[in-house]
């Protein structure tokens, strides 16, 4: 062998280096997967960190005390704004009033009429101080009068459209029947006041999983058609508490900030020192 051949075949490695160079490549590999894992385990632990936190406060805050302080029958009636506020409205006999004394838990905060689509007035309940729940109007029963029906054409959208403080509207579907008229009828106007608003289904209890997850698929694909819409929907059972430690964690992610501990905290903002209002049954 020539002393060119000599020196080109020194510069081939040998098949020792070839594989040591393998094996840190490997190594290399293997470290990046292995880094990759654990930063994808440390973002899965601090997202169920901070969920758990949500889920928490939402307890904390609806564990607190929970008052009726005023109602309304018209826009002249209706309280000064105070606290953010979200206001419940479904279909008579969708279960709100089983809901929301559910969410507080409550047997009787909030009082369903013995004739569905009787109630007629918007009524606030003072949360803990941090939010007010705003108890509307059942809409949409076949057997209500027409002038009640038309409230949601009259006071309920002047409301919705007016209220600076109303921060959302928790829009109840029955999740044992098909979705009706009426139902749309309130999106569309829901939408045109641009109001937020999220669909949660009520009475899942009553239904198998099955027909449960097509109407809560159903739901998803009809909130992405209009734009006033939340993008989540949530399934709850008032009888078996399923979906409610969420609701009550959405919800207070809406409310003032609970108080500091130590006093340096944001300061509470009071409900209006109103003269409450008896509910007319």
């Amino acid at each position: 062998m020539d002393d060119h051949a000599a020196d080109g075949a020194g510069d081939q490695p040998s098949g020792s280096q070839h594989l040591a160079g393998q094996a840190g490549a490997d190594q290399a590999g293997a470290d990046a997967e292995a880094a990759e894992a654990a930063r994808l385990e440390a973002e899965s632990l601090e997202a169920e960190r901070v969920e758990a936190e949500r889920l928490e406060a939402g307890r904390l805050l609806f564990a607190g005390e929970c008052q009726f302080f005023y109602a309304a029958q018209r826009l002249d009636q209706l309280p000064e704004p105070g606290l953010p506020e979200v206001a419940f409205a479904g279909r008579s006999n969708v279960g709100k009033s089983t809901l929301v004394n559910a969410l507080t838990g409550r047997k009787a905060l909030a009082r369903a009429s013995n004739t569905p689509g009787r109630t007629r007035q918007l009524n606030f309940f003072d949360l803990a101080g941090r939010l007010t729940l705003v108890d509307m109007p059942g809409y949409g029963y076949a057997q209500a009068a027409k002038e009640v029906k038309a409230d949601w054409q009259g006071l309920m959208f002047e409301f919705l459209r007016g209220r600076p403080t109303l921060r959302r509207v928790v829009l109840l579907l029955d999740s044992r029947i098909e979705l009706k008229a009426s139902d749309l009828a309130v999106m569309e106007l829901l939408d045109r006041a641009a109001v937020t608003y999220q669909l949660v289904l009520t009475k899942a209890d009553g239904v198998r999983p099955g027909v449960l997850g097509r109407k809560h698929a159903e739901a998803l694909a009809l909130v992405r058609k209009h734009p006033a819409a939340f993008p989540d929907v949530l399934a709850t059972s008032s009888e078996t508490g399923l979906g409610m430690e969420t609701l009550r964690a959405e919800l207070a992610d809406l409310a003032l900030p609970s108080p500091s501990p130590f006093g340096r905290g944001r300061r509470k903002q009071q409900a209006p020192a109103l003269t409450p209002r008896p509910p007319h049954r």
